[in-house]
């Protein structure tokens, strides 16, 4: 879920609550550095930070964190006996970022929320003082909401960025956490064409599978950047995906039957993109047979086909360029 369009639309009802964030962990805690919870004013909770008691000690605490107004790390250790007596299957030990929620963020955490749909990178820095909270959203692009800082600091805090995890200041004053926000892309076809879109796709922070029914094509060697290589019947693999609304999803398979299987699938799905390639033909052809399966104009027409942006691309670098400008175009609205 985007936890951050949550928190944005219960502000705009005019409400409050506490935001929690796995830090650190240790052992086998469920969670790892990131995972987050909001607990709304009301008491109703959006994600997790684990389950169980771990989860438990932080909605109390949460609970109590409503009538501070400040953030605090709090300390969860879950030792071989706690995970006995409580009948666990995880132990280990976590740090949680406890955090007020208020109108006074309602830009960032609005924000946020954009990056988490459109993707997007940064870092948030959230004060750790215990005079005034404060809470600052650093983008790659220099641009600054919340409160604000100077631009070398900026760049500074940004060069955290790459760590991919939260980091508390050396006098613990305030904590830096990146934001990396990987859009799916699902790229179904493991050609030459789909090699240089999986690398090209990674430069610009999607989170890349390849699904291919041949392993000699889908292969980690032949696809060293790809976050997943997936084998198996194209239309069968949709079953093993997620879809949400922000998933991209690029038809290059090795011929006009498995495109239709693959586009047959993914029109029946909720994406934010679909796009096929194909001579006006082949398309056209495609696109009746769709129409013979129920589907309609207005879904059709949700398909990018032929595929890519026109910059006359004829070799498979130059198309998987147009391809990914396309997805990069689609991505910032």
């Amino acid at each position: 879920m985007n936890i951050y369009k949550i928190i944005k639309e219960h502000l705009e009802a005019g409400g409050s609550g506490v935001l929690a964030t796995v830090i650190n962990r240790t052992g086998s805690a469920p969670r790892d550095a990131g995972a987050k919870m909001f607990v709304a004013a009301d008491g109703r909770s959006y994600g997790t930070v684990g389950g169980g008691a771990l989860e438990y000690e932080v909605l109390r605490e949460a609970g109590a964190e409503k009538e501070r107004k400040k953030a605090v790390i709090i300390h969860v250790r879950m030792d071989a006996k706690t995970v006995a007596d409580e009948g666990m299957i995880c132990g280990g030990n976590v740090d949680v970022l406890l955090e007020p929620v208020t109108d006074k963020y309602l830009d960032l955490y609005s924000r946020l929320a954009i990056m988490e749909d459109r993707g997007g990178r940064g870092v948030v820095i959230t004060g750790l003082e215990d005079v005034v909270f404060k809470k600052t959203l650093i983008e790659d692009t220099i641009d600054i909401t919340g409160d604000l800082v100077d631009e070398a600091r900026a760049r500074q805090c940004l060069q955290f960025v790459a760590g991919g995890i939260p980091v508390v200041s050396p006098d613990r004053t305030f904590i830096i956490e990146p934001v990396v926000s990987r859009l799916p892309l699902y790229v179904f076809g493991a050609g030459h064409i789909s090699r240089y879109i999986v690398k090209m796709a990674k430069m610009v922070d999607f989170y890349v599978v390849v699904a291919d029914d041949r392993k000699e094509f889908a292969n980690d060697e032949r696809f060293p950047d790809a976050d997943e290589v997936m084998v198996g019947d194209l239309a069968g693999v949709f079953s093993s995906l997620t879809f949400t609304g922000n998933e991209y999803v690029v038809i290059v398979t090795r011929g006009h039957s498995h495109d239709a299987d693959v586009l047959k699938e993914a029109l029946s799905k909720d994406t934010k993109y679909i796009g096929m390639i194909g001579s006006k033909r082949k398309v056209k052809m495609i696109f009746d047979l769709m129409k013979q399966h129920g589907f309609d104009e207005g879904a059709i027409s949700r398909v990018h086909a032929p595929i890519g942006l026109s910059i006359n691309a004829e070799t498979p670098q130059e198309i998987a360029v147009s391809i990914v400008a396309q997805l990069v175009q689609i991505r910032r609205g």
